[in-house]
């Protein structure tokens, strides 16, 4: 088989899938890595987001980074494309999205509503996008006010603008809301893609497939439940750059 028909055919496509999901998942590591900073202002009450606005001083300012950047986007992008792919052609012939059976009720609800969450997922990421890396990466002139610290070197108060979008009178609660929504909806994605992307590259023994069941289920709670925490930390105040 041609490499162009192996990516065209259905496992071709998944295992496309499988490893764009993986290199998204290790990108998770590092961004809730990142962002998880914030908690600092819970220890030290004095940090007001300086460990984060370090790290996202560097994470934007590294010429390897911003490189990465674009590995990133591309790695979504065909992520998304294979999965409605796989969706409507699975749905197409057998009439049940693309899923690896986990032997539940909920893999049954996930096989319905696959198409519901990768979407809500997609609007998720728009948002997050919209909301975060667009004014760090793009527009920072008209919408981040610069902090300096101890070493005097200005940098995006990044910080400053979740507390901005996440406390807003307005919006803030309706964008907490849908933060937890998106978390949520990203949580069952990872519990059934973390499992089904190490099946696809051959992952099959019996001693690891347990492994990885276990690392999924932990990996599926621990991560989307830091990035809720953190519109939640904000909006009512457990963080703050006061």
């Amino acid at each position: 088989m041609k490499w162009s028909e192996f990516f065209t055919s259905s496992v071709g496509k998944k295992f496309v899938m499988a490893f764009t999901g993986l290199f998204l998942i290790s990108f998770l590591i590092v961004h809730v890595g990142i962002n998880a900073c914030i908690f600092a202002d819970l220890v030290d009450d004095t940090d007001n987001g300086e460990m984060f606005n370090k790290a996202a001083h560097f994470m934007g300012s590294s010429y390897l980074i911003r490189i990465m950047e674009i590995g990133l986007f591309v790695g979504i992008i065909a992520h998304i494309v294979q999965g409605y792919m796989l969706e409507f052609q699975n749905r197409a012939r057998r009439k049940q999205g693309y899923a690896v059976s986990m032997g539940s009720q909920g893999s049954a609800w996930y096989k319905k509503s696959m198409g519901l969450l990768g979407t809500l997922i997609l609007l998720f990421l728009i948002i997050h996008i919209s909301h975060f890396w667009v004014p760090s990466r793009i527009t920072y002139a008209e919408t981040l006010s610069e902090v300096s610290y101890y070493n005097g070197k200005p940098m995006h108060d990044v910080f400053s603008k979740m507390v901005e979008v996440f406390k807003s009178p307005t919006w803030g609660l309706v964008w907490v809301i849908l933060y937890i929504l998106g978390c949520f909806s990203l949580a069952w994605h990872l519990l059934h893609g973390f499992q089904s992307s190490f099946r696809t590259l051959g992952v099959h023994n019996k001693k690891w497939v347990g492994v990885v069941k276990g690392l999924g289920v932990a990996f599926s709670i621990i991560v989307p439940l830091i990035f809720a925490l953190m519109p939640v930390s904000i909006y009512f105040g457990w963080v703050t750059n006061n």
